[in-house]
């Protein structure tokens, strides 16, 4: 199955996350215990969740009943139709919603797809859309599998977008020394996914069908969104290196100071990711080399750090 290139990078990107084989689900009630005076409030919602979902409620009705929940967010004095970012509402929603539909990936899928607008109306930023992922995270770390396909879902579907994937990668959640063994474990099971699918694909066979030529509108709109998806790729290629940046100068920075060697496992296997990234997508990459230069990997920047972007242009020259 062909999917958006963004994507592709995303999810070959993703798995800061040291698995285990054992898949252990923390509940709603547990966690919302450990929030202090809102657990009361969130674990009570939770349970009117439980009951409402389970009972064949509308996305409308879920709505209505996040909203006795107080806003434990910087913007607390608006409603959630007011694009404010309510952590808590998030929080009750992902955890109980995804905790009921635990049991397979179908149910997950089913579970985000019914309720698809309410997420939508609690996704309306960047931050709430991390939060969104930090709440998969957290109730599916032990279970690389099930963390990939729902996050991937939520791209397809638009609830989150690549740039907040990207933001959220690169999190001290994701990026700390413990967590360096799943960005491999993460590519290739999609990858033998989408081999699958591939391989399924020639057995259907698809009716004949007469295209008429399109028209001159519909072109139009063709190059707008292929106009629109360049923009969003470079963009996106820019915080994944920017990011990069930014955790190994911060390692060297910090390693200077402390007197310590640098040249940890740690840096290593994170300079490597880094080369990865330019190697497998060389032909992408290879089109913004020159905004690279100009605005993140300029003179200024560490001779290490510089040197793995400069082994890259010196390969596609």
């Amino acid at each position: 199955m062909h999917r958006e290139p963004s994507s592709v990078f995303l999810i070959n990107m993703m798995g800061g996350v040291d698995i285990c084989p054992s898949v252990e689900i923390m509940t709603i009630t547990s966690k919302l215990c450990l929030q202090g005076e809102s657990s009361l409030t969130g674990t009570q919602v939770a349970h009117q969740l439980v009951v409402a979902i389970r009972q064949k409620c509308s996305p409308e009705e879920v709505i209505n009943i996040l909203k006795e929940l107080p806003n434990s967010g910087e913007n607390s004095d608006q409603e959630m139709s007011d694009s404010s970012f309510n952590p808590l509402k998030i929080d009750v929603f992902v955890q109980t919603l995804l905790n009921l539909g635990s049991k397979s990936f179908s149910h997950s899928f089913a579970a985000v797809s019914k309720f698809h607008l309410v997420f939508k109306a609690l996704a309306e930023s960047e931050e709430a859309q991390i939060c969104i992922l930090h709440n998969v995270f957290e109730l599916w770390q032990n279970h690389q599998q099930m963390m990939v396909v729902i996050i991937d879902k939520l791209l397809k579907i638009q609830i989150v977008d690549c740039s907040a994937v990207a933001t959220w990668i690169f999190s001290k959640e994701m990026t700390g020394n413990e967590l360096n063994d799943a960005k491999e474990k993460f590519a290739k099971a999609d990858s033998s996914s989408s081999d699958s699918e591939d391989e399924a694909a020639p057995k259907r066979k698809k009716p004949v069908t007469v295209v008429d030529k399109p028209t001159e509108e519909m072109v139009e709109r063709m190059e707008e969104k292929l106009e629109a998806a360049n923009v969003d790729q470079k963009r996106l290629f820019l915080i994944v290196f920017q990011r990069f940046i930014m955790i190994l100068s911060e390692h060297l920075v910090r390693s200077d100071t402390d007197g310590r060697d640098p040249d940890t496992d740690w840096y290593r296997w994170t300079v490597g990711r880094l080369q990865q990234v330019f190697l497998m997508h060389h032909e992408q990459v290879q089109k913004y080399s020159g905004t690279l230069e100009t605005l993140l990997f300029t003179s200024d920047l560490d001779s290490h750090i510089l040197e793995v972007f400069h082994q890259f242009v010196a390969l596609r020259a």
